[in-house]
C-alpha cells in the first residue's frame, strides 16, 4: 500500500511517502513559517525528486489532531484536497498514536505529550512491547494534576476489551518508570519529577511529531479498516480533533 502522510500538528511540518512499512521518501521543515506555505512545497518536492506518480497512491494520510488549531486545519484541508483532486481514499489518524510510533521500539509505558497551552497537555498512554503498541488511555486534554493522579493510580491496565487479557503493570510507584515523547515532553518532565515519578525524554531525533509516523500509523489503521468494513474513508469524511474548544471566540453579539 503506497501512502501519502501529512503532519501539521505542531510548530513543524513533515510530508512522507511510505509503502508496506518502508519510508520511500520523507520531508521535514521547522524555519518558522506557516504550513500554508511550506506543505505543499514539501509534497511537491517529494514527488519530484523521488520521481514519484503521485497517482499511484492508495491512500492519503493525515494527522487529524489533537494539535494546533491553525496547523490541524491546514492539514485537513491539504488531505481533502489531494483526496478529492486525485479521487483516493483519506484516513485521518490520532496525532498521539502515530507520536508513540516513533519510541515504540522502547519496551514500557510510553507518553505521549502535546503542549495544550493552559498548564494542560493532549496526552495518551501507550505500552510498548516487540515493537507493538497497545493504547492504555484515550486522547485527553489533561492538567498536570489529573496526569500524575492517573500515573500514581497504575496497577493493572488492561489492554482493551478486544484484547481481552491484563498488561500485568503491578508498579509500585518508585518502580513506575514513563518514555515522554511529543512537543510537550519537557513541560511534562519537571512536574512528573517533583512528583516522584522516574521518566526519560526520548532523543532529540524522535521526540516531535513527524509525517513518516502518520503513514505507518496510517498503514495499521487502514489494514484493520479493510480486514473489517472492506473500504477507506474518503475525503468528505474526515473531520478534524480538536478535544478542548479555541482559546480565541468571537465577541457577543450586542443588540441595539
Amino acid at each position: 500500500m503506497r501512502i501519502l502522510a501529512l503532519e501539521t500538528s505542531a510548530k513543524a511540518v513533515s510530508a512522507a511517502i511510505a509503502e508496506d512499512g518502508k519510508i520511500l521518501a520523507y520531508g521535514y521543515q521547522d524555519a518558522g513559517l506557516t504550513h500554508s506555505r511550506t506543505l505543499m512545497p514539501i509534497v511537491e518536492d517529494l514527488t519530484r525528486e523521488s520521481d514519484f506518480d503521485i497517482k499511484s497512491l492508495d491512500l492519503i494520510a493525515v494527522a487529524a489532531g489533537p494539535g494546533s488549531f491553525t496547523g490541524i486545519r491546514i492539514g485537513i484541508a491539504a488531505a481533502k484536497g489531494l483526496g478529492f483532486g486525485l479521487d483516493k481514499p483519506v484516513l485521518g489518524v490520532s496525532t498521539l498514536s502515530a507520536m508513540a510510533r516513533n519510541i515504540c521500539f522502547a519496551d514500557g509505558l510510553i507518553l505521549c505529550a502535546m503542549d495544550a497551552r493552559r498548564a494542560r497537555i493532549y496526552h495518551a498512554l501507550f505500552h510498548a512491547q516487540d515493537g507493538n503498541l497497545t493504547r492504555l488511555t484515550e486522547d485527553t486534554a489533561i492538567d498536570f494534576e489529573s496526569l500524575v493522579k492517573e500515573l500514581k493510580e497504575l496497577k493493572k491496565l488492561k489492554a482493551g476489551q478486544e484484547r481481552n487479557q491484563d498488561l500485568n503493570l503491578d508498579l509500585d510507584l518508585k518502580d513506575l518508570k514513563v518514555m515522554l515523547v511529543g512537543d510537550g515532553a519537557k513541560i511534562c518532565a519537571d512536574y512528573l519529577s517533583s512528583q516522584g515519578i522516574l521518566y526519560k525524554i526520548a532523543p532529540a531525533n524522535l521526540i516531535m511529531q513527524n509525517a513518516a509516523s502518520v503513514a505507518l500509523e496510517a498503514e495499521k489503521q487502514s489494514r484493520e479498516i479493510l480486514s473489517t468494513s472492506g473500504r477507506l474513508p474518503t475525503a468528505q469524511e474526515l473531520r478534524p480533533v480538536y478535544l478542548r474548544p479555541p482559546n480565541a471566540v468571537p465577541p457577543p453579539t450586542v443588540k441595539i
